[in-house]
């Protein structure tokens, strides 16, 4: 017989299940011919197994304290919480649960970060008190002694002296007074060095801090959007999911050479080549070319080595345009742009927001070419001269697209969600 899956209980559930047990044992101790002891037994077991629950508290990080001492556990916690949720079945439920443990995560980290910060401040304030008592009394010895030691080395000394043995004892006394004064000397700069140390840890934190702080914010819009996304409704996630899979999938075929082509013929730099589609296209919800620059043997590279800088775009690759948290948007190269400014970028190369923040990153973790957009044109244009491609790839819907084979290099661009 195959057991039901165990499940979580909430804390009301675990101190009936206590009381249970406890009872159980009063039945055992007063029991003689050992009837109530089997009635107590099947009942635990009906409680335990076919109730379908487990010993665990519903949420057992909230029994580890958050102060300075434990704080430590419960971030790891958490953590914890937030890696079991996202290695299990990917529903909207588990989904929302593992952002509201990221963002109790990520609020519990700034409350550490913050204390810390309070404590250093702390330290820091001691410190300058410190050390401007300390650079006062230096200073003020220091010119004293420096004052002693001109008489005391000046034939004023030898003929103030009454006798020998007085000599010899101001100049011993003489010596300790500079070797306390050196003494000061080092303890000054020790918490010189201190100080500048803590002040260091004190700025690193802060930056971390600001840091922390995006990352809440992320977290939160994130979840927001996958809201408004699902209106909350587990067949609608589904459908994204299917959607994003559908998509993923189409495009590792197109990489791989498997897309049904067309040899076109040759085009020049800045031809057109297609449009963007505007609106929904296949499993897609917005209008935006994918944009991928592939090696010879398949393999894809950061479009952004290629592409020229100094165009105006617009950042939409976070939780907001404009918004501090998007992909990174750093063009380098020699290649105009495949479609007219102002860029609409939605979507960076590689591990991007929408990887680390949305339900795509159940679906892959790596984004193989650019996402974007223009707000002045749909004109798609080739980037350098070469052979042109109109490709599609059926994926229960037609997944459009064109290729140019590069003539000065291995390299060849595609352009995924266009029409020809």
């Amino acid at each position: 017989m195959r057991l039901p899956e165990l499940r979580k209980i909430d804390k009301s559930t675990w101190h009936r299940c206590q009381d249970f047990i406890a009872n159980f044992d009063a039945d055992y101790a007063m029991t003689r011919n050992g009837k109530n002891i089997s009635l107590s037994f099947l009942s635990l077991l009906t409680f335990l197994v076919i109730g379908g629950v487990s010993l665990v508290l519903a949420d057992d990080c909230d029994n580890i304290p958050s102060d300075q001492t434990n704080i430590g556990n419960k971030i790891a916690c958490l953590a914890g919480k937030v890696s079991q949720l996202s290695s299990q079945a990917g529903t909207l439920k588990n989904q929302i649960a593992q952002f509201d443990y990221q963002i109790r995560l990520t609020s519990l980290k700034i409350q550490d970060t913050q204390d810390k910060i309070a404590l250093l401040g702390g330290r820091i304030d001691q410190l300058e008190v410190s050390l401007n008592d300390l650079t006062n009394a230096f200073s003020g010895r220091a010119v004293e002694t420096y004052k002693m030691s001109r008489i005391e080395s000046s034939l004023a000394f030898l003929l103030s002296a009454a006798d020998i043995d007085s000599a010899v004892s101001r100049f011993h006394y003489l010596q300790k007074i500079q070797e306390a004064d050196r003494s000061l000397l080092g303890k000054l700069q020790e918490a010189q060095t201190t100080y500048q140390s803590q002040k260091t840890d004190q700025e690193t934190l802060q930056s971390e801090l600001k840091k922390q702080q995006a990352n809440l914010n992320s977290q939160k819009a994130a979840k927001n959007s996958l809201l408004a996304a699902t209106k909350n409704d587990e067949k609608k996630y589904q459908q994204l999911l299917a959607q994003a899979r559908a998509e993923y999938e189409a495009i590792q075929a197109i990489i791989a050479g498997k897309g049904k082509e067309t040899q076109i013929g040759h085009v020049g730099e800045g031809q057109k080549i297609a449009n963007v589609i505007q609106g929904a296209s296949c499993n897609s919800s917005n209008s935006h070319v994918h944009f991928i620059v592939r090696k010879s043997g398949g393999l894809t590279e950061n479009p952004f080595l290629y592409l020229q800088s100094g165009i105006s775009y617009d950042n939409c690759s976070g939780s907001t345009c404009g918004s501090n948290d998007g992909d990174s948007f750093n063009p380098s190269g020699p290649w105009i742009w495949p479609i007219n400014s102002k860029i609409k970028f939605s979507q960076g190369y590689g591990s991007t927001w929408a990887v680390r923040n949305t339900w795509v990153g159940r679906i892959y973790s790596f984004h193989n070419g650019i996402d974007i957009n223009s707000d002045s044109s749909s004109e798609v244009k080739a980037v350098r001269a070469g052979e042109l491609y109109q490709g599609s790839y059926n994926v229960g819907c037609l997944l459009k697209y064109v290729r140019v084979d590069h003539d000065d290099s291995d390299l060849d661009t595609l352009f995924l969600h266009v029409n020809y």
